[in-house]
C-alpha cells in the first residue's frame, strides 16, 4: 500500500515497531523452508504500521508441510520479538492479523492437507452450511465430538509448535534481534542484503544524490546467515508477500 507519513507515531511505538518487523525477519531468514526475505520497513503503509516482504523465487502451485511449518514460525516472530524485549505484559495488539492467519493456515494444515499424524489424510469439514439473507438455514455436523476436540488439539498443537520454532531462533540470534531493529529505526526501509549486512556487523552502503555512495558503520555480531540463492538481474518478479 501507499506509505502514509502523515501519520504521528510516538518514539516507543516506533520502536515496538522495529523489533515485531525485525522478529519477522529473522524467522524468514533462519526458518528451513521460508521463502526468501525481500525488505523490512517502518514506514506505515496501510493499516500497517510495518510490514516485512518476502519474494518467491518462483510461481508455485503446492506448498510443501516444511514450507507452510515455516511460514507459521514467521508469522509469530512479531509477537515473540516483543515479548522477549518488552515483557509479556506489554505484548501489542499489532500480531493480531498473524494469530489470525497462523490459526487459519493451521487449520487446514490438520483438517485439508492431511499433515496430522493423529487425524491422517483425511478432510474434516466440521460444518457444512447454506447461507441464505445471511443466515445458515441448514447446518450438517460431519465429525463426532471425540473428532472434533482431536482436531482443536492439532490445531493447537501446530500453532504451539510455530511459536516455539519462532522463540528458538530469536532468542539464539538476539544480538541480531537488536542490531536489525537499530537499524530499522535510522534507515526505516532495509532491503534483504542490507539486512544480512547488518546482522553481520557491516557497513550499509547507499547511492547519494550529491556524491559516491556513503559508508555507515552498524552495530551487531557476525552471523552466518545463508543467502537466499536468488539471482540478481532477473526479469519480471512476483509480487512481493507481507509478513506482517
Amino acid at each position: 500500500g501507499a506509505e502514509r507519513r502523515s501519520m504521528v507515531m510516538t518514539e516507543d511505538e516506533k520502536k515496538l515497531t522495529a523489533y515485531h518487523e525485525s522478529g519477522h525477519a529473522l524467522c524468514m531468514l533462519y526458518a528451513e523452508g521460508h521463502e526468501p526475505l525481500h525488505k523490512v520497513t517502518i514506514i506505515p503503509r496501510g493499516r500497517a504500521l510495518g510490514i516485512t516482504m518476502f519474494l518467491p523465487e518462483r510461481d508455485k502451485y503446492s506448498q510443501s508441510k516444511l514450507e507452510l511449518k515455516a511460514m507459521l514460525t514467521s508469522l509469530f516472530g512479531g509477537r515473540i520479538a516483543e515479548e522477549l524485549i518488552f515483557g509479556s505484559e506489554r505484548v501489542t495488539t499489532g500480531a493480531a492479523d498473524d494469530i489470525r492467519r497462523a490459526t487459519g493456515l493451521a487449520r487446514r494444515m490438520v483438517t485439508e492437507f492431511g499433515f496430522s499424524d493423529k487425524l491422517g489424510p483425511l478432510r474434516y469439514a466440521e460444518n457444512e452450511e447454506e447461507v441464505f439473507l445471511g443466515h445458515s438455514v441448514t447446518q450438517r455436523k460431519n465429525v463426532s465430538d471425540a473428532t472434533a476436540k482431536v482436531i482443536d488439539d492439532e490445531i493447537r498443537r501446530v500453532i504451539d509448535e510455530g511459536e516455539q520454532a519462532a522463540r528458538a531462533i530469536l532468542t539464539a540470534h538476539m544480538d541480531e534481534l537488536h542490531a536489525l531493529a537499530h537499524g530499522l529505526l535510522e534507515y526505516e526501509t532495509l532491503s534483504a542484503d542490507e539486512i544480512r549486512r547488518l546482522i553481520r556487523g557491516e557497513r550499509i552502503v547507499r547511492e547519494t544524490s550529491t556524491g559516491p555512495a556513503a559508508e555507515e558503520p552498524r552495530p551487531g555480531r557476525r552471523s552466518s546467515v545463508p543467502p537466499s540463492g536468488r539471482p540478481s538481474g532477473i526479469g519480471p518478479e512476483p509480487e512481493p508477500q507481507p509478513g506482517g
